[in-house]
């Protein structure tokens, strides 16, 4: 079944890809695995997953211990300052970066480890109060601090639009990511580097790869409904 549904959601994300143009190989598959237990995160890597999704610190440990570097581990769910000693280094990339002081707690302890970690910049593109990510006004600020943490790399930016049946209604927030990363790269604020575009779940990957995407994180239609939702 995981299979079945990992060919089906390539098929997918490549349509979409070539609908407007870009090359399917520009989109990054991120398996969302909250809720999955080991047993099915190897049947799904069997099947050709290579980068896996974590959400909750707690749930990651055991899953990182137990298949190490049989995926490549991204944090996506929101992080607290008390647990980024367990995130850095362990995980290739940070989707969640949502402040300027967990900015420099992450600095700080990649200092200490002697690396540099990669981040992305959640942006609250809906203004939804309640909602983690720095409003979009706040974005070009909060981009120029990070130019003066010397362990940290920003690699661009992240959202989760609100909630909707219709996928059509993600896209203007999609957009707007979009559109401030462009703003971000065009003025200077952003180096080269700064081009991912984490966006998109299973309900709506389609229009985000239309506007952009170039990381999707899918959860529900690679391994079903999973524990802790």
């Amino acid at each position: 079944m995981i299979t079945e549904n990992l060919n089906t959601v390539r098929e997918r994300m490549a349509h979409a890809a070539r609908r407007t143009g870009r090359n399917p190989e520009d989109v990054v598959l991120i398996a969302a695995s909250k809720g999955v237990d080991v047993e099915r995160l190897n049947e799904g890597l069997s099947a050709g997953i290579r980068m896996l999704g974590e959400s909750k610190v707690q749930e990651a440990m055991p899953k990182l211990q137990a298949l190490g570097n049989k995926a490549e581990w991204h944090f996506i769910g929101h992080l607290q300052s008390n647990k980024v000693k367990y995130v850095v280094g362990a995980f290739t990339l940070i989707h969640s970066v949502d402040s300027i002081e967990l900015s420099e707690e992450i600095n700080s302890r990649a200092e200490k480890m002697g690396m540099v970690q990669n981040v992305l910049l959640e942006v609250n593109v809906s203004g939804e109060k309640g909602k983690y990510g720095v409003m979009p006004d706040k974005v070009n600020t909060i981009t120029k601090a990070f130019s003066g943490l010397k362990h940290i790399s920003l690699r661009g930016f992240m959202t989760v639009p609100p909630y909707s049946d219709d996928p059509e209604d993600a896209r203007p927030y999609f957009r707007m990511l979009r559109e401030l990363r462009d703003n971000a790269m065009h003025t200077g604020i952003c180096t080269d580097d700064c081009r991912e575009l984490s966006m998109g779940m299973s309900g709506d990957f389609e229009v985000a790869i239309e506007e952009g995407a170039t990381m999707v994180r899918i959860g529900t239609a690679i391994f079903g409904v999973r524990k802790g939702r």
